[in-house]
């Protein structure tokens, strides 16, 4: 029977272009699953097959683990106390084995035995296919639609099969059995059943990838490519850089009459792309990213990571684009949240902002109204910057005299220390279960307690709109941060 066995694994090994030890191991595999049936709970049973006779011997063995953890399966484990009566320099993370009578081959349901072992061969040709096919380091993945599953799309590609999951398909993409498909590999995962590769046909950096293979001078590092932002099929923004200042990053990119970009336009479904030129000016880059509009003026607040736009009535529509696509996408691109006006608009607000200001200067600095507006004329707009730029700077205010300029420092010193301790105070009497919110920062519960809101019921209760003015967080993160605050209410109703 043993040599019948090898017989078989020598055929088995042939025909199926796998290795000997991996057939062998199918073959110990199948054997121990049968040994297992003999024993009742969860046992742990290693077989070893001779190589050269086709003997093999069963051996039953327990993992050897820390005592405190104490022993979650009984029937395969043992404690290090326990394990050491029998070996004595036996390790955490070992076994202990003891041979036990095997099981006759013959004995073996034949159709389970043959069952394990294809399994386990398809498994090991599988992950050779698989690992042959990461081996070449392709971030494309080309292939043919094989079939619909569950609403994705399998792509096989060779013997290698990928998944195209329909949240990562291009909307409104009709793709058939059959039909050719490029897509970008996101991750691999062996533990998937069937198709282990996950594509992308939506993913900014299957559009950057496009780019890399249409246009030469990026992959001779002439060129790179920063940043990508999509509104998948319909349009597209990227940013890109050039190293070499004989070389147009955007002309390049376009192509002779327009070759390149139109490739890349054609693969994905006609989206429409926009190359912008980056800078590492944040006001320069946003400028050039809300192309085609024109910008009149730019206001950039690097507290809030934010700049107001200023663009004449004819640029509005499309500064905006339709739907709000265009800023949108010229946000994700630079990373700068945009918030587009006309000009009546920005003078408005800067009449609010003045307003604003004079009115915090005048009640805590103590001033009237003409001391108040000669700071913000000279560009002063906080506290802060009164009481803590060089004296210098403010003594070459001509309205003003060294005693002014000293008076105004100081008050506007004990004015911040004055609201320094009433917002320690404010924070001390926000609720332990409010501090204790996942998601929430110091910052966050600053801002909350100086709006009021001292407890997590206080948040749970408040709008979206209302959460958003106070901290200044997307209506996304807002909306995460009240249900995340209201999931008290509800735990005791499932």
């Amino acid at each position: 029977m043993n040599r019948e066995m090898l017989m078989l694994v020598d055929a088995i090994s042939r025909e199926k272009s796998v290795e000997r030890d991996v057939v062998f191991g199918a073959v110990e595999a199948a054997l121990a699953q049968a040994t297992k049936k003999l024993y009742k709970g969860e046992v742990d049973i290693r077989v070893a097959v001779d190589r050269d006779s086709g003997d093999y011997e069963t051996f039953r063995r327990w993992l050897v683990v820390p005592d405190e953890a104490g022993l979650q399966n009984p029937d395969a484990e043992e404690l290090l106390m326990d394990a050491r009566d029998r070996i004595a320099d036996v390790e955490e993370g070992e076994f202990i084995e003891e041979q036990v009578e095997s099981v006759p081959i013959g004995r073996i349901g034949a159709m389970a035995a043959k069952q394990v072992i294809l399994q386990k061969i398809r498994d090991a040709e599988r992950e050779m296919l698989l690992n042959d096919f990461m081996s070449r380091g392709d971030k494309i993945f080309v292939g043919t639609v094989k079939r619909m599953d569950k609403g994705d799309i399998i792509v096989e590609s060779g013997r290698v099969e990928g998944r195209l999951r329909r949240s990562e398909m291009i909307p409104k993409e009709n793709l058939r059995n059959g039909d050719r498909v490029r897509a970008m590999i996101m991750e691999v995962d062996p533990t998937l059943r069937g198709a282990p590769i996950i594509l992308s046909r939506s993913a900014p950096a299957f559009m950057m990838e496009l780019f890399r293979q249409e246009v030469p001078e990026i992959e001779q590092g002439l060129l790179e490519i920063k940043n990508c932002a999509r509104d998948p099929g319909s349009r597209a923004k990227i940013a890109v850089l050039s190293h070499d200042k004989r070389v147009d990053p955007i002309g390049t990119c376009v192509g002779v009459r327009g070759s390149r970009v139109n490739a890349v336009t054609n693969e994905l479904a006609g989206e429409r792309v926009d190359i912008v030129l980056w800078s590492d000016d944040p006001a320069q880059f946003v400028i050039g990213a809300l192309a085609p509009a024109n910008v009149s003026s730019i206001v950039v607040d690097e507290e809030k990571h934010a700049m107001d736009v200023v663009v004449d009535e004819e640029n509005l529509a499309i500064a905006i684009g339709r739907g709000g696509q265009n800023v949108r996408l010229a946000s994700d691109l630079t990373g700068w949240k945009i918030n587009i006006m006309d000009a009546a608009e920005s003078a408005q607000k800067a009449a609010e902002e003045t307003t604003t200001t004079r009115t915090l200067f005048m009640e805590k600095l103590d001033v009237d109204q003409e001391i108040a507006d000669i700071l913000i004329e000279e560009g002063f707009t906080s506290l802060e910057e009164v009481a803590y730029v060089p004296l210098q700077e403010m003594l070459e205010i001509e309205s003003f005299d060294e005693d002014t300029v000293n008076e105004l420092r100081i008050r506007a010193k004990d004015a911040l220390l004055t609201m320094e301790i009433a917002r320690e105070e404010s924070v001390e009497e926000v609720s332990q279960d409010l501090r204790s919110l996942e998601g929430l920062t110091p910052e966050l519960i600053t801002q909350l307690a100086q709006s009021g809101v001292h407890t997590r019921d206080e948040l749970a209760d408040l709008a979206v709109d209302e959460l958003t003015d106070i901290t200044g967080q997307t209506p996304e993160d807002a909306t995460t941060l009240i249900m995340k605050a209201r999931e008290h209410w509800f735990a005791g109703q499932e």
